[in-house]
């Protein structure tokens, strides 16, 4: 498979705080990688340093085998390639939906605005909110704001898409309409690595699904393996816990 990213020996530290403790994995393209995990165990912090958003201690991140921290291409060209939907969503409010999903191509990517546009409208129908294009931010709702930030994030083209916690920020009623958008994002090819706390999603979605606890990767492996048969005791733990909840 050919791999998208590839992640050797990991570090990050916060002052004296080790945060992300010697993490190796990888992620092929056209697969769909979920990283579960209780809050604090470093699983946001390892998406942020994937995008750059934080600066590991150590180790490589590898993009098609060229290790990105030593300057193998620019931060911008790199993160252009890795389509970021954020907890808070993250849209300028002072933009309409459109211009929110146009700026990023014609700044980073320099393309035609007309020709931003037309792509914008064409991710805001698949995301179903080519309704709104001329609403600002402060008139739609969470999980509308969610759907527009895919929808931005895709406009770009990325090889990629991270997801930090997309759902999270969202009242229980929207939660549906966003998975709903990123399985039918998941079924079409896109290569997705979703740090998530919705289970289901999870196992009736992801590829490959990836336990960390306390700055490790614990265990990996298919949904079925996770979920139904845990080789690691921590997992175990996890798993019971969130699902009693």
């Amino acid at each position: 498979m050919d791999k998208i990213i590839e992640i050797r020996h990991l570090k990050k530290n916060f002052g004296s705080v080790e945060v992300l403790k010697d993490i190796n994995f990888s992620v092929g393209k056209g697969e769909v990688v979920c990283i579960i995990g209780a809050s604090g165990s470093g699983k946001s912090t390892l998406l942020r340093c994937i995008n750059l958003l934080e600066l590991p201690t150590s180790g490589e991140i590898l993009y098609h085998g060229r290790n990105i921290l030593d300057g193998a291409m620019s931060t911008a060209e790199y993160r252009a390639k890795m389509g970021m939907v954020f907890q808070q969503f993250n849209l300028f409010n002072n933009l309409t939906v459109l211009g929110n999903c146009v700026v990023g191509q014609v700044k980073v990517l320099k393309r035609d605005p007309q020709k931003a546009r037309e792509i914008a409208t064409r991710y805001l129908e698949q995301v179903g909110m080519a309704g709104y294009i001329n609403a600002k931010p402060s008139q739609i709702s969470g999980g509308q704001k969610q759907r527009v930030a895919i929808a931005r994030a895709l406009s770009m083209e990325p090889e990629a898409m991270l997801f930090a916690e997309p759902t999270s920020a969202l009242d229980p009623e929207m939660v549906g309409e966003v998975l709903k958008v990123m399985k039918s994002l998941a079924h079409s090819g896109l290569t997705m690595l979703v740090v998530t706390h919705e289970m289901a999603f999870a196992r009736d979605v992801a590829d490959r699904v990836v336990f960390m606890d306390d700055g490790v990767i614990v265990e990996e492996g298919s949904p079925q393996v996770i979920f139904n048969n845990p080789t690691q005791e921590r997992t175990r733990v996890f798993l019971k816990r969130i699902l009693e909840e």
